[in-house]
Parts: structure tokens; sequence; C-alpha cells
């Protein structure tokens, strides 16, 4: 190597504005290279290439979650760009690096395509490895979702969750409408569109230990001499067959007439009490169906009631990713 090659501070600044590394590690590389920019990036590059493998069974925990919509308005991609501290998650470079990924990652239908992308003059995952050895923190693509409807928006929660949420058209203030769907994703982490989704078997597993887990709390509470919870029969609209609301009804209506009330106001009373049966017996949509869960903004209604104000457009689909 010579000892004679005088490094500029421009030459720096250059391979720093290039990198993201710091001052001394650019001039060291840049001394390594004797003054050659593409080695000096090469320099860095291993570098980085040695700290991953030091970091590989490092978690990346932390990070930056992202969501981005391309100019049609009918394709949104989310990410997360993983590291390993908060205190990084939260640097203004490293989330600027996130946003210009994501950017990139618009144009890519699968996390596998994207890592193996262009950036800068290198891939995405070179780009992760050499960030590696410039920031000393393992980076990664933990979460990688695309979308794609007719009409497409997003919602982003302080860079720690980012959902997407598809319209099947847009509608008059539909960028109202998919926001406030999109943060009722983000909000409530709904797994699955509908009811009409689940595995029968998954229903089935979850009934027993949902019953389970009642049934267990009840013993706890009956021994405290407080209120026991209702145990379901059901927690599934998929469960409540025409057989099974008929027979419902039938109960409701003995209940009626063992209290008393007049068979002339039956029908005034009985639309309630078969809403609340519905309601006790489908918790397990209530909590993973994002149309049958209670709206964050109107508790009085659930997501498909808010949707449907808007006319004829319905959800298509959802993403969600976040940081952890």
């Amino acid at each position: 190597m010579s000892t004679t090659v005088k490094i500029t501070a421009a030459e720096v600044n250059k391979l720093r504005q290039a990198t993201g590394a710091g001052m001394m590690d650019c001039k060291k590389a840049l001394v390594e290279a004797e003054g050659d920019f593409d080695k000096a990036i090469e320099v860095l590059r291993k570098k980085g290439q040695k700290v991953a493998e030091k970091r590989a069974d490092r978690e990346s925990s932390e990070g930056a979650a992202i969501a981005k919509i391309n100019a049609d308005e009918t394709e949104g991609v989310a990410i997360v760009l993983g590291c390993e501290t908060d205190f990084v998650g939260k640097n203004e470079n490293f989330v600027s690096l996130a946003n210009d990924l994501a950017e990139l990652a618009l144009n890519y239908n699968t996390k596998e395509e994207f890592l193996a992308a262009d950036f800068g003059g290198m891939t995405v995952a070179d780009k992760l490895t050499e960030q590696t050895g410039v920031i000393g923190e393992k980076l990664d693509i933990t979460s990688f979702e695309k979308l794609k409807a007719p009409y497409v928006g997003s919602y982003v929660h302080i860079n720690k969750i980012a959902a997407l949420v598809g319209l099947s058209s847009k509608v008059n203030n539909a960028e109202t409408l998919v926001k406030d769907v999109a943060m009722q994703v983000a909000s409530m982490g709904a797994t699955t569109l509908s009811y009409k989704d689940f595995d029968p078997a998954f229903i089935a597993s979850e009934t027993e230990a949902r019953i389970a887990i009642i049934e267990k709390d009840n013993e706890e509470l009956a021994r405290l001499g407080k209120t026991l919870k209702n145990v379901p029969s059901y927690i599934s609209m998929a469960q409540l067959t025409p057989e099974v609301l008929a027979k419902a009804e039938e109960t409701a209506k003995a209940e009626l007439k063992a209290e008393g009330k007049p068979e002339q106001i039956w029908d005034k009373i009985l639309p309630g009490k078969m809403a609340r049966f519905i309601s006790d017996n489908t918790t397990l949509d209530q909590e993973k169906c994002l149309l049958d869960q209670t709206f964050i903004k109107d508790d009085k209604i659930n997501v498909a009631k808010y949707v449907s104000s808007y006319g004829e457009v319905e959800i298509t689909g959802f993403k969600r990713v976040s940081v952890g």
C-alpha cells in the first residue's frame, strides 16, 4: 500500500454521502484503497460482511415500518426495515433509508425479488450488509407485504405499524374511508376479512379453547362470590346455522312467555334479543375479522356498517406489518 496517497476531505465526504459510513471509516477505506473510490466502497462492504457475520444470530426486533402507494393508487407496499435497537430505529438517516427502500419495493411483488433488486449500484441485500457494517447493528427486511386493488390506501402509526387497505372502487371520499379502515387494521390487528375465511378446524379448536378459559375463570369468580361470565355455545357466525338461529329464537320466545310479556309486543323485543345472542356467540369474528370488528371511531357500529355508508364499495383486502 502506498503511503503517499493524499486523501482529500472532498473525497471522504463523497464516500460518506454514498455509503453513510462515518468520516474516519471512509478515510481509512480510501487509504486502504489508495484513493480508488470503487475499491473503497468494496472495503466498506467487506467490513459490513464481517460485522453481519458476527451479528447473524442477533434479532432485528426494532426498526421502522413504512408504507408506500404508487402514483395510480392501485398498488401498495408495506415493509419493516429491522435493526437491533430503538435508538437506531428512530435515527433520521435510518428512517430515510427505510423510506427509500420502500419506494423501490413498490416495483416488486415478493421479498426475494426486492432483496435482489438494484439499489444504487448494489443489491438491496448488499446494501443491508453494507449498512450493518456502517451502523454496527444487524439490518434486515423483517416484513414485506404487497397489495393490489382498484384503489389502495395506507396508514402508518409512528413508524411502528403500517397498514394497507384495498377498495373495490374509488368512491367519493375514498381517501377518508381507506385511511379510517387502515387505521382500524393498524390498531385492532384483524387477521382476516370475514368469518367466511376461517377454516372449520380452526373454529372448532378456538371454540374449545375459549370455552375452557371462561369456565376456568368462572371457577375463580364463583369462589369469590362474583357474577359469572356467560359461557357461549359458539364463537363465530360460521357456526350460527339457520337451525341454530331458529332454536335461539324459540328459546327467546319461551323466555318472554315465562316473563309474562304479551305476545303482541314480542316482535319489538325479539330483534334485540337475537342481536344480543349473535353478539355473544361471535366473539372470534369480532376479534379477528375486520368487517365484524367494532369500528374504532364509532363503537355503535362495526366496520362493515361503516364501509356501507360510502355506498357501493367493498374492502377487497388488507395487509399489516409491525416492528417487533
